[in-house]
């Protein structure tokens, strides 16, 4: 397991997928190769392939012990799932729950269980299939749900997203069985605190209810980007968009928070970066830049 300690805080990354090499074009299909070309030095090998014109993505996720509690930031794509428009993630067999436990955590033991956005491989897991029926994964958690994302996302209303039917069934199989056991905290407003280290705040734009958790514990900070930046790349070209609903909202959003990170010396943690998965980050001019990569225990 790799762990490290902000403050009074302890963060356990736990990974549900290794590498997945996907192709540029299908994860940025609106960003020309030229800034590729022009990052590749420090992108590749661990963030970019250029010879097969991939990229490194993880799926992962977060488990923090703060002020007395466990707390799950995401939960990954979870196994079982019926997803007809992205084939990579229908079916699958992992054994996220046994990563967990090797983190010391039985899903049991988690207090809250913090949604950064509601596409499909960041709520898998809240919930699993018993006895045909999809139950909440973890029995004694709140689920933070931001009002924004359960409103846009939930069928019943019918909104035209951008993603069409990509993640089609995710909110009844992961979302509605946690609203129906009475589990899920709708939260609206300007932020929500989650204990005396962590509040969630709004981050619209790649999805309209997006939202970043932010850890201010002693002199440590950092942020927990959910699907904020995907790659690296977008550390230097921050206009660069990614499967975003509203791309224009989303680079505003984008560069708010890495002006944050640079400014208060905080860790940035993105829910998809391979390798070290996070990193300190410098002002770079108008844009900005990979300072240093995170160190795990």
């Amino acid at each position: 397991m790799d762990t490290m300690t902000l403050g009074s805080v302890e963060i356990t990354r736990v990974m549900e997928l290794p590498v997945l090499r996907l192709p540029r074009e299908f994860v940025f299909p609106d960003v020309p190769v030229e800034p590729w070309h022009r990052h590749r030095g420090w992108l590749a090998p661990e963030h970019l392939d250029p010879a097969a014109d991939e990229i490194h993505m993880m799926m992962q996720t977060w488990v923090l012990r703060s002020d007395g509690q466990t707390i799950l930031i995401d939960t990954g794509v979870g196994n079982g799932r019926e997803r007809p428009y992205m084939p990579m993630f229908a079916h699958l067999d992992t054994d996220y729950l046994g990563q967990l436990a090797a983190a010391g955590v039985h899903p049991d033991d988690v207090d809250t269980v913090i949604c950064t956005h509601l596409h499909g491989d960041h709520i898998g897991w809240n919930t699993h299939l018993a006895d045909g029926e999809w139950r909440p994964t973890f029995r004694n958690a709140e689920y933070l749900i931001a009002r924004a994302d359960f409103d846009y996302w939930n069928p019943d209303n019918e909104h035209d997203t951008r993603a069409g039917r990509q993640w089609e069934n995710a909110f009844e199989d992961s979302v509605a069985p946690v609203q129906h056991a009475g589990q899920a905290v709708l939260w609206d407003g300007d932020h929500y605190d989650v204990d005396a280290n962590l509040r969630i705040e709004p981050a619209p734009g790649h999805t309209p209810g997006s939202a970043v958790v932010l850890l201010r514990s002693g002199t440590d900070r950092a942020v927990f980007a959910g699907d904020l930046l995907h790659n690296p790349l977008q550390i230097a070209e921050p206009d660069s968009s990614c499967f975003d609903e509203d791309e224009d909202r989303a680079r505003v959003t984008r560069r708010r928070i890495l002006e944050w990170t640079a400014d208060h010396n905080a860790l940035l943690i993105p829910a998809h970066f391979a390798g070290a998965g996070a990193a300190e980050v410098r002002r770079n001019g108008g844009t900005f830049a990979v300072k240093q990569w995170a160190s795990w225990q």
